[in-house]
């Protein structure tokens, strides 16, 4: 086919299907325009061919085109997108058969450089004869007239050169697609013109994952002495960029959909449709599965006047025994929400958490690569065996949990990057099972200030009991029976559109009746520590404070309300009542005591240490500095505790160093 054919087929095919988007385009002051591949295949199979195989002169045949119909604008681009199978390849799979062809390539960006000018002409002038010459710069080196017209050779005077905005991306192959132990591959992406504008970057920021079309071109190598390789290297030519992996406010929702969203909101049995819908192919555990649908919600994010923000991300705690179903809960919830990550404890360390410092080869010096909690800013990241993972790398996360953001300070690079991303963790107890004779908290084998900035921590218990066992038995055995088993309520698809449109249009405000609800639990929550031996527990903080209000929230952005109600106060109290009773209990007192979890010592187990300590006086003013146990245990039982008792603390007290053994069976103040 020739170019005059291709010019004028291009001019018909604009003419039928796409007149209308090209009037919007061209209104909209937009510098170019997105064509399915599939609108072109059915309109003329042979240019769809042309347009593959010789990409470069059949794009250059429409753009004229485009130009004949009578639109007045300058290098007005055409961008091909939905490429069909055969075009479409994994980035190993590249090979020299598909240099200077149209290919299509889906992956995860991993380094992105800047924005720079690149010349595309030159314009020169002759001093002999005052000709102009103009250079097209194709090459990666600034090309010069080599002669004029009138002869002369040598220097040109450069008159002018146009410019444009170039960016080069380094685009990865996504974990998903790779089998066994391939490492993934990486291929080199070179984005011009309006694909690096300010709204197209937002798409190739990196850890987005984008299906790139492109053309595939060679790039020379460079030996030392300035001369070329025979080895070449690959770029790929980008012609369209599609994000993929979306947040949650950049998800499109069509107006279809907002209708059938709306639909499901006014459903009576909303909150069980979507309770059944996160996990269905795990029986029971209706209040973990309750918190995960209002974890995808979340709450509001508060900007004040004095620059603090508040966070509305609920991050979430499973601490369970083996086979208790908490991965798979993990899992479902990575599929669920539209930005996520799954990264389990064994695997992760601090910097593939947060942000590492690489030497970079491509911008010359070193690059930031993020990490998964800096990847899924604004998603959900999904972190298993939390307990496996080393103390130094746990304590990376807890600027990510409160504050949301993660500094980094290394080699040349001074970064503070955001990671406003909700964090579900799940762990197994410290000698892998929970001893039901043991207390909760002892049990849980993570630092305590880690502990403390998780607004829902679930103990997942797995005790025989006849009846629920058999329900559970049935439940599994039909899901193998039936392969169709495990059915959503709300198909996945809806579900994610529904939580998009919900995260990105309802801002619900507390209402009077829902402070009062929070305020009058929390102020009698309070009352309840006070006891008759003086000493106070603390029952609920307020921290706990704050998860009412973002879990309260979640539940109207549940039911796409503007407005917090005191139902939604009361499920938010419920669920924070349900943990708290699971986990923060005072065996000796039977009250509800939060430092139990967040410090793993009781208000009772503190009064006694006093009481211990006030012993250890009293003997040190009458016997001297060293004091036999025997009778801080003697005088202990007097006000009623037990040797057994006295004898942990003092071990207590050694371990903190307030005290020490100078000689068998005798201690000392230090």
């Amino acid at each position: 086919m020739d170019v005059t054919e291709q010019i004028e087929k291009f001019h018909e095919f604009f003419d039928t299907l796409y007149k209308k988007a090209l009037h919007q385009a061209v209104i909209k002051g937009e510098k170019s325009i997105s064509i399915d591949f599939s609108d072109l295949s059915k309109f003329n199979i042979d240019l769809a061919q042309e347009l593959i195989d010789n990409p470069e002169d059949t794009l250059r045949a429409a753009e004229i085109s485009i130009e004949q119909i009578g639109f007045n604008v300058k290098d007005f681009k055409v961008r091909i997108r939905n490429l069909p199978k055969t075009q479409q390849e994994q980035i190993r799979n590249i090979r020299s058969i598909h240099l200077n062809k149209l290919i299509q390539v889906t992956g995860i960006i991993r380094q992105k450089s800047d924005v720079r000018p690149q010349v595309t002409s030159a314009r020169f002038e002759c001093p002999s004869c005052g000709n102009t010459l103009t250079v097209l710069q194709l090459d990666t080196k600034f090309r010069e007239p080599t002669k004029c017209g009138c002869g002369r050779k040598g220097k040109f005077k450069l008159i002018g050169k146009e410019m444009i905005d170039a960016q080069k991306i380094v685009l990865e192959e996504s974990p998903e697609e790779l089998e066994g132990s391939e490492q993934p591959k990486r291929l080199d992406v070179f984005l011009k013109g309006d694909l690096v504008s300010p709204m197209s970057e937002r798409k190739t920021n990196p850890g987005s994952k984008n299906i790139i079309t492109g053309i595939l071109k060679e790039v020379p190598i460079l030996a030392r002495d300035g001369g070329k390789l025979t080895r070449f290297d690959l770029m790929l030519e980008a012609n369209h960029v599609e994000a993929v992996a979306e947040d949650f406010s950049e998800l499109e929702i069509t107006d279809e959909e907002i209708n059938e969203i709306r639909e499901l909101s006014e459903d009576p049995k909303l909150s069980k449709r979507l309770v059944n819908s996160i996990a269905p192919s795990i029986y029971g555990h209706e209040k973990v599965k309750e918190a995960l649908i209002l974890q995808l919600f979340g709450g509001v994010r508060k900007k004040k006047d004095d620059g603090s923000v508040t966070r509305g991300d609920i991050h979430i705690l499973l601490i369970g025994d083996p086979g208790s179903g908490k991965s798979q809960m993990l899992k479902r919830v990575s599929i669920v929400a539209p930005k996520s990550r799954y990264v389990s404890g064994k695997g992760a360390s601090a910097a593939g958490l947060t942000a590492t410092v690489v030497k970079d080869e491509f911008l010359r010096g070193y690059a930031l690569e993020a990490g998964a909690l800096v990847l899924t800013n604004k998603g959900i990241c999904c972190i298993d065996e939390l307990d496996k993972m080393t103390k130094e790398d746990t304590s990376a996360m807890h600027e990510a949990l409160e504050q949301q953001t993660i500094s980094i300070n290394k080699a040349n690079i001074s970064a503070t990057l955001r990671a406003e991303t909700t964090v579900l963790a799940a762990a197994n107890p410290k000698f892998g099972r929970f001893d039901p004779y043991e207390l909760i908290p002892k049990q849980i084998d993570l630092p305590s200030t880690l502990i403390n900035r998780f607004d829902l921590i679930f103990p997942i218990r797995d005790i025989p009991n006849k009846a629920r066992d058999e329900r559970t038995a049935d439940f599994i055995l039909r899901l193998h029976k039936e392969s169709s088993g495990g059915e959503t309520d709300i198909p996945t698809e809806l579900l994610k559109r529904y939580i998009a449109y919900a995260k990105q249009n309802i801002n619900p405000q507390m209402t009077d009746a829902a402070l009062e609800e929070i305020k009058e639990y929390y102020v009698k929550m309070r009352s309840t520590g006070e006891s008759d031996e003086g000493y106070k527990s603390i029952p609920i903080s307020a921290r706990q404070l704050e998860a009412l209000i973002r879990l309260s929230e979640a539940s109207a952005r549940s039911r796409l309300s503007n407005k917090v109600t005191k139902s939604d106060a009361r499920r938010a109290i419920d669920l924070v009542h349900f943990c708290l009773t699971q986990i923060g209990v005072d065996p000796e007192t039977g009250r509800i005591d939060i430092d139990s979890i967040t410090t793993g010592i009781t208000a009772s187990q503190r009064s006694i240490i006093g009481t211990i300590k006030e012993i250890i006086n009293e003997l040190e003013k009458q016997i001297g500095k060293q004091i036999p146990v025997d009778d801080i245990i003697m005088k202990a039982k007097d006000k009623g505790i037990d040797q057994e008792k006295t004898e942990e603390v003092l071990d207590r007290l050694k371990k903190a160093g307030d005290i020490f053994a100078p000689r068998p069976n005798f201690i000392s103040r230090l």
